[in-house]
């Protein structure tokens, strides 16, 4: 079979394979020096089938090296339609994956596992399902999550109840093989978030992450699912801050968008040995089937995040510091009033990192435009409405190309109605955008530039200072990389404060 010329819209420094199709972060661990970041894979193509894990590693977040496949589905076996979503943990010296086990035949996922003592390069699965039925009265069961707590072993996996709740099922054990079922963790009917969607029928990929109480009673905690729902399928991500008891019981505050994009979903959850949590999600394609066909690959990582909680309970999300080490040259820096025209900043490659602070007029939005064509045609605009109190990302005219998704998501930024200055962060990757807020939200999206044209920036109706730098991959690929094409992609992760 011949094999696709290379996308241009392939992404320069977002973690993913250089062909074929991905999808969520799986088994996210750090484990004897390295990270590990496994994901939903089809070696065989750009479409949703024929699912393993796929695996990289990297001693720093920086340059990522590409191991062998780790899980295969087993013909006839347990898992014969597809290795589906979980997580790892590191334990004894050994890797133990958790993950969904997925037949056409059932519509369940059980739980089970694989095991690794040589890093992760082979793998052996366990003779038999792990737990091999859901819980009663749920319609909709998978994908494991499991972390340690001193003497004890902690899961949850998302399910639907038949009372119309999504939830995430509680599960202790204290050996790793024998796992007693609790109930819900957590449970809650749909209700709205924000860019009209819900929490969602059934709860998919459950993450917690937790804190210490700043009052020192019990800690924080933060529940994140993946929202689904029966007919439509994936909707978003939703995030429930709350209180956990002592007794390990959790009390959930009201839930929030955890990013405002629309190509954002099943973020997965790594605690790094310095105690940060750090966090991938899966961005979908914004483009017709046909184009990814001929692309030949969909999908891609996000860049790995911090996130946080804040002494009020606030989720606050920012790019992992490890991005500095991918910074090269500066490419601009400029400063200035508001004027009545655009002003032009200068040119910039398709790769970039940017940092902005943008203080608009009451009354007229303003903000940054990228232009990706000669005649300006074709730009992606980010602009504060200070009386709305909202950052707005607009794709509609991004790419000339009537296959791509357009589209405006706004991120609220409420200080802007009093005239704060808004303060943000963003990364381009050829067809990716994330932006970070100083309040700590973000928004993920993916556009399709569709010219040669050198890209550009300029302001609009703002007061500014904006600085960028281009992003490059490390010039040489790590060990074990396994495919020519990685020679421009020896992919890293990034994310960074500004200095």
């Amino acid at each position: 079979m011949s094999t696709p010329p290379v996308d241009p819209h392939l992404p320069a420094v977002h973690l993913r394979p250089p062909r074929n199709w991905i999808n969520d972060p799986n088994g996210l661990v750090f484990h004897d020096g390295h990270y590990h970041v496994f994901f939903q894979y089809n070696p065989y193509g750009p479409q949703h089938a024929n699912v393993h894990w796929g695996h990289f590693r990297s001693p720093d977040l920086v340059t990522w090296e590409e191991l062998p496949v780790a899980l295969n589905p087993t013909p006839g076996g347990d898992d014969a339609d597809g290795c589906f979503s979980g997580n790892a943990v590191s334990v004894g010296g050994r890797l133990v994956a958790f993950y969904s086990a997925n037949r056409t035949d059932r519509w369940w996922q059980p739980v089970t596992t694989a095991e690794s003592h040589d890093g992760g390069h082979t793998w052996a699965k366990r003779p038999e399902l792990l737990i091999p039925q859901p819980p009663a009265h749920t319609t909709m069961y998978r994908d494991p999550y499991v972390w340690q707590e001193e003497d004890r072993w902690r899961m949850l996996v998302g399910s639907a109840l038949s009372d119309g709740r999504g939830a995430a099922q509680l599960y202790e054990s204290t050996d790793l093989d024998n796992w007693q079922h609790l109930g819900p963790f957590a449970a809650d009917a749909p209700r709205p978030l924000p860019g009209g969607t819900d929490t969602g029928a059934g709860w998919e990929c459950p993450q917690y992450a937790f804190w210490p109480a700043p009052d020192g009673a019990g800690r924080q905690g933060l529940l994140i699912i993946s929202t689904w729902d029966h007919k439509t399928g994936p909707q978003a991500t939703a995030a429930y801050p709350g209180r956990e008891s002592l007794d390990g019981t959790f009390h959930p505050a009201a839930p929030v968008r955890l990013d405002h994009g629309p190509d954002f979903y099943a973020p997965a959850l790594l605690r790094a040995p310095d105690g940060r949590w750090l966090l991938w999600a899966w961005s979908w394609e914004a483009r017709e089937p046909t184009w990814v066909g001929e692309a030949g690959w969909a999908g891609l990582l996000t860049l790995p995040r911090e996130i946080t909680l804040t002494a009020d309970g606030t989720v606050h999300q920012q790019p992992a510091r490890e991005v500095t080490a991918l910074r090269g040259e500066q490419l601009l820096y400029a400063t200035g009033p508001l004027q009545a025209d655009p002003v032009a900043l200068g040119e910039v490659g398709s790769t970039f990192y940017l940092t902005a602070r943008l203080t608009p007029p009451p009354g007229h939005p303003g903000g940054l435009r990228l232009t990706t064509s000669a005649d300006a045609s074709a730009h992606l605009d980010v602009l504060v409405d200070a009386d709305a109190g909202e950052v707005i990302v607009d794709r509609s005219h991004a790419s000339r190309d009537p296959r791509a998704v357009g589209g405006a998501y706004r991120i609220p930024y409420p200080a802007a109605r009093s005239g704060a200055p808004v303060e943000l962060r963003m990364v381009v990757d050829r067809s990716v955008v994330e932006v970070f807020l100083s309040s700590g939200e973000a928004l993920t999206l993916r556009f399709y530039p569709d010219s040669d044209a050198s890209w550009s920036l300029q302001t609009r109706s703002v007061d500014f200072t904006v600085q960028a730098w281009n992003l490059a991959a490390p010039a040489e690929p790590g060990p074990g990389t396994q495919d020519a094409l990685h020679a421009h992609h020896p992919i890293p992760a990034q994310g960074a404060p500004c200095p």
